[in-house]
């Protein structure tokens, strides 16, 4: 393959990384309705005949503090629900999850990872407009059974929740709880409800270096999902003006027959799957962490349908919530979808063999550094065959290459007719121009899906390999001084890796091209310096293996240059 061959495929694939920067950071504008209707009627009103409420304007939404309400007129009280891996703290402020605190995943400062925060609304909250919550009073108690139970009665229409760790013959997985609703008309008049929300809770970055568009509101629909992050609310100025929108103060969406909504970080996410009935839309808002690292969390709710309740009935929902790591092997057990919450993107069916293969071969090996070296070395075995063809291609090509100069410089004022003449060269010689390309293209969906797992793996939080800390942040070991910029080692190591292998490569191409060819690992530095510490390990490893095998092609004999003789003239 020639230079100017490479320089396309090189080319396209950082087209792609940024296209694929682009577009988590900019979403395409949605539809943003003035608001959800109907307007859900307050849950302790037993008139049917009661008006509706008011929605909020935008303008008054932007303006709402982040935090759940105002300071509550009652003493916040709690329990606890606990088992071996995740401890919930129910508030009796709305009858919901404060906090989800991950007993074995470790974030900052040697803190234990907590889901959701004590500022937002609770997970499981059943409000009326989650652009104006409204936390009532429940009263909380711990039954025998080891669940605990929040109860409200107002207005003769009781509301009672019940939170509990599924049994041992029913359990699915540690992270998994259920929410169980009832909601009695004590009253003598029908009890009418148009619709209400479940708060999903809130999820924010744990780490500065965290990728902002894993930050998201997501939903399923017919098995798929979809959804918005973080970088939608502040709006944008689009590609080159196109696409452009204004900053937006919440999101919320009508949907048809969803099933869970969720919101997502990097590595963590609290999904609600409802079990009686189907989701009927989502809403979500941003609010700052920190605005001068540019780190905003997101908070969410899905809406259920509304119903009407005569007199002394009892209406009834159950919720099944997963809050807890991004664990795919994990999710993919449940019954609903739930691995959808992986944002694999196209290379859906790469990342997931590739992120199965990895954790198996961390069962053998017991470090994910040594794994993802290992998956480098298999992944290059397999491809050795075709890169072997390819390198052979390529040096092939460098022979031709004087006499495709020649070409050049004599039909210089006619590049239709070199064009012509080149091909013909090829023809002439039995070679392929494009015949060192296939390896390069297989690699593609390779490295995209490995970019999609390794970005969202959080088996690779906290692993440590050699001066790795962490696996999934960028391995940096000091800051230069006066500029404060990282140094990352092994994306340093990766350039010079791919400097080197350039330097082995059969020059193809003119002068001009070949200059042009030494700025890609600069280019392909400045994209993934702040990458993930696995992702930069695995391009390096997989630079020092195909160097290995240029070093093993160029032990082979040099091939020769013979025309082909056509077959009319053979004898």
């Amino acid at each position: 393959m020639d230079r100017t061959a490479w320089i396309v495929v090189i080319l396209c694939v950082i087209g792609l990384l940024t296209w694929t920067w682009w577009t988590g950071k900019h979403q395409p504008p949605r539809p943003v309705p003035p608001a959800l209707s109907p307007t859900p009627l307050p849950l302790a009103t037993a008139s049917a005949s009661a008006a509706p409420l008011t929605p909020p304007s935008p303008t008054a939404a932007a303006t709402a503090t982040p935090a759940a309400e105002a300071t509550p007129a009652f003493a916040e009280k709690a329990e606890i629900l606990r088992n071996d891996d995740v401890e919930l703290r129910l508030t009796n402020r709305g009858g919901g999850i404060r906090e989800a605190t991950l007993l074995n995943q470790i974030g900052q400062g040697d803190q234990r990872v907590i889901v959701n925060s004590k500022d937002q609304l609770p997970i499981g909250a059943m409000i009326e407009q989650p652009n104006a919550p409204k936390l009532d009073e429940f009263a909380l108690s711990r039954e025998a059974d080891g669940s605990v139970k929040c109860e409200r009665n107002a207005d003769n229409v009781i509301v009672r929740k019940k939170f509990f760790f599924p049994p041992s013959k029913e359990k699915k997985d540690n992270f998994l709880a259920e929410m169980d609703v009832d909601l009695v008309n004590g009253g003598a008049q029908p009890y009418t409800n148009p619709g209400y929300f479940v708060a999903l809770g809130s999820a924010a970055p744990i780490h500065p270096k965290d990728y902002s568009y894993y930050t998201r509101l997501v939903w399923c629909l017919d098995g798929k999902a979809k959804g918005v992050d973080v970088n939608w609310f502040g709006g944008g100025s689009g590609f080159f003006g196109i696409g452009q929108r204004a900053p937006q103060p919440f999101y919320q969406q009508d949907l048809a027959n969803a099933d869970w909504a969720a919101v997502s970080d990097q590595f963590f996410t609290t999904l609600i799957a409802p079990l009686t009935a189907k989701a009927n839309g989502v809403w979500g808002r941003r609010f700052d962490i920190s605005p001068e690292q540019k780190m905003y969390g997101l908070t969410g709710a899905l809406r259920m349908s509304g119903f009407q309740l005569p007199p002394g009935q009892t209406y009834s929902a159950r919720f099944e919530i997963w809050a807890g790591p991004k664990l795919y092997h994990r999710l993919a057990q449940l019954d609903h979808n739930e691995a959808e919450i992986m944002d694999f993107g196209i290379f859906k069916i790469v990342s997931q063999f590739l992120l199965n293969f990895l954790n198996w071969l961390h069962g053998f090996l017991g470090s994910y550094g040594a794994s993802i070296l290992a998956l480098t070395a298999i992944i290059k075995i397999v491809l050795w065959p075709l890169q072997n063809k390819a390198n052979l291609s390529m040096r092939r090509m460098s022979l031709l290459n004087p006499k495709i100069q020649e070409l050049r410089e004599k039909y210089k004022d006619d590049p239709t007719r070199m064009n012509q003449e080149v091909m013909k060269l090829y023809k002439d010689y039995g070679i392929n121009p494009v015949g060192g390309c296939l390896p390069m293209m297989i690699q593609i969906p390779i490295f995209f899906g490995l970019f999609k797992m390794l970005g969202q793996a959080v088996e690779l939080r906290n692993a440590q390999f050699l001066w790795v800390h962490d696996l999934s942040q960028p391995d940096t070991v000091a800051y230069l001084p006066v500029l404060g910029w990282p140094i990352n080692i092994i994306p340093l190591c990766m350039a010079a890796s791919q400097i080197w292998l350039m330097a082995m490569t059969p020059k193809t191409g003119d002068a001009t091209q070949r200059r042009v060819m030494m700025f890609t690992p600069l280019i392909f530095l400045f994209i993934c310096y702040n990458f993930a510490a696995a992702l930069a390990l695995y391009y390096t490893t997989q630079n020092l293996f195909s160097i290995v095998q240029f070093y093993y092609n160029k032990r082979q004999p040099m091939p020769t240059l013979e025309k082909r003789v056509p077959a009319g003239k053979r004898k």
